[in-house]
């Protein structure tokens, strides 16, 4: 893997092309200041003493690797949690929340990295829920009447190029569609303050451009944004500074354009961080049978509609093939049909030239199929069980976990030894509750339960979002290790430096078709980009 250049160069360029939100407000009293935070929770120091202060009028990102103490600086901040020392302050006036309704009202609104969504409800019904007649947010304004509502909604995303259907539920949802209803929720709230976490996971570079501008637009007239990203990239080319912390301490706060990606990394981690470039180093063999399949595969959704129209593409051994599109393309479908989670409706899967019943996950786990889901708690793993547990999951119904219906409880304590520090699994031990884990070590364990089953064909989706930038270095290591051990891996992102720095060739969806196959090494994000949004390029 090759380093990327500094991104200090352009940077200058970028950042005077900014609208001039923070200039006239900088004099001011800023919007938001923290002082001295503490928060404790047993065994962990959460937040040590963080200081930070976010201007009226600016774009402020905030960055620090997975428990740095991020979420819960933001928590505080929004009403979810309560500090156990230290001041907050809104335009000067101090302030404690002891709910988050309390600090919404008070303008300041979180698009939170685990929902806040009720999974029964339409998208309209979770946007405007809470909402009261009379109110000054822009939903308080409209009809019960669920045609008004879903109208309304309708509206508001078309004004923020945020794409939702706002009479689908949530359940029928996958996790980016999710991710965009949250957003449309703090907007219609007309907060004036914005904690953002991670909000272009689902978006395209010609849409997560379109959100940069309506995010200037929005500190323009005055408003703050708090945007909470991985992607160093974006914060280079949206925010005006950028706070860092690391194990619940600020390491410091630094103006974007007198820093460069590298330098930030650094900050975050550290030490040096090695960033993945495009994969010309090693090629997979061309002259082998496929690993994987695809034939003419059609499927449906939850709601019964078309999702996929006739995929088709192979995946060599030892290759590394991306899917991208965004979030709602059938991506999701795809994966399920793939992993025997969901049956085709016409169309075959075959690895290695043995073809598998779609809608059996025991016929694919068979055949050597592993999955690494978008949900990694829900679907991959099992949050109360322990990190042993969880790594025989998929493995325990016979030899060598279990012998005679009963489980090898010395075996599995082995295995777990042996694989936590293989995949650097940080956790005080093997019987710890994976719940208590990081995201970064929730994926961790996952990967280690599915590469350790030396599988044939790895589907994996999404597999670093919302990681920092360490724990993402790790895994993509890890994915390109399996690759070059022999595994054909279909890794699905709507990440495009993810697809460009891990594969060998990409297709790209957009509404449930493949509109276009590129060699990665010739590919380039605009053409992709352009691709992802339904264009012919």
């Amino acid at each position: 893997m090759s380093d990327v250049p500094d991104k200090t160069e352009g940077v200058a360029a970028r950042s005077a092309s900014r609208v001039a939100g923070a200039a006239p407000f900088g004099g001011q009293v800023p919007a938001v200041a923290m002082t001295g935070i503490v928060k404790r929770f047993p065994g962990v120091v959460a937040n040590d003493g963080v200081t930070f202060s976010a201007r009226v009028g600016e774009v402020h990102a905030l960055l620090g690797e997975n428990g740095a103490g991020k979420s819960t600086l933001s928590n505080i901040l929004t009403g979810l949690y309560r500090p156990d020392a230290g001041l907050i302050e809104l335009d000067g006036r101090p302030v404690s929340f002891a709910t988050p309704r309390a600090a919404l009202q008070a303008g300041v609104g979180m698009v939170h990295q685990h929902f806040r969504l009720v999974p029964g409800f339409t998208v309209a019904e979770n946007v405007v829920l809470g909402a009261e007649p009379g109110g000054s947010s822009r939903s308080a304004t409209v009809s019960l009447r669920r045609r008004d509502i879903e109208r309304t909604v309708a509206n508001l995303a078309r004004q923020f190029d945020v794409p939702v259907d706002p009479g689908a539920r949530i359940w029928q949802l996958s996790v980016g569609e999710q991710q965009r209803v949250e957003i449309l929720k703090v907007l219609a709230r007309d907060a004036r303050v914005l904690i953002l976490d991670e909000p272009t996971a689902v978006l395209t570079p010609q849409e997560a451009q379109g959100l940069f501008v309506t995010l200037r637009s929005l500190v323009a007239s005055g408003r703050t944004v708090i945007f909470i990203s991985h992607k160093l990239d974006e914060v280079m080319a949206v925010s005006d500074r950028v706070t860092v912390l690391r194990a619940g301490r600020e390491v410091g706060t630094v103006d974007t354009a007198a820093s460069s990606a590298r330098e930030l990394a650094r900050m975050m981690v550290g030490r040096d961080v090695v960033f993945a470039g495009r994969r010309s180093e090693r090629r997979a063999p061309t002259d082998v049978a496929p690993a994987l399949t695809v034939d003419s595969i059609a499927a449906t959704d939850d709601r019964g509609r078309t999702a996929l129209h006739n995929v088709s593409f192979e995946v060599g051994t030892g290759e590394i093939i991306g899917v991208a599109g965004v979030a709602g393309n059938g991506q999701r479908e795809l994966a399920e049909v793939l992993t025997g989670m969901r049956a085709a409706t016409s169309g075959t899967v075959s690895v290695n030239g043995r073809r598998l019943r779609t809608g059996s996950v025991r016929d694919a786990m068979a055949a050597g199929v592993r999955h690494v889901p978008e949900d990694r708690l829900h679907t991959g793993l099992a949050a109360g069980l322990s990190v042993e547990d969880n790594l025989v999951l998929t493995s325990y119904r016979g030899p060598p976990v279990s012998r005679w219906h009963l489980m090898r409880r010395g075996f599995i304590r082995s295995q777990a030894e042996s694989l936590i520090p293989r995949y650097d699994v940080k956790t005080p031990g093997p019987t710890t509750p994976v719940r208590l884990l990081s995201g970064g070590n929730v994926q961790k364990v996952l990967l280690a339960r599915e590469f350790s089953a030396q599988p044939a064909v790895l589907v994996a989706a999404s597999p670093t979002r919302g990681l920092d930038v360490g724990a993402i270095e790790t895994v993509r290591t890890h994915i390109t290790d399996a690759a070059a051990s022999g595994i054909g891996i279909v890794l699905i992102s709507e990440d495009l430096e993810e697809i460009l720095a891990l594969t060998d060739r990409v297709i790209v969806l957009y509404e449930g078709r493949i509109v276009g196959t590129l060699d990665t090494n010739s590919a380039d994000v605009e053409s992709i980009g352009m691709m992802m949004g339904g264009a012919t390029v």
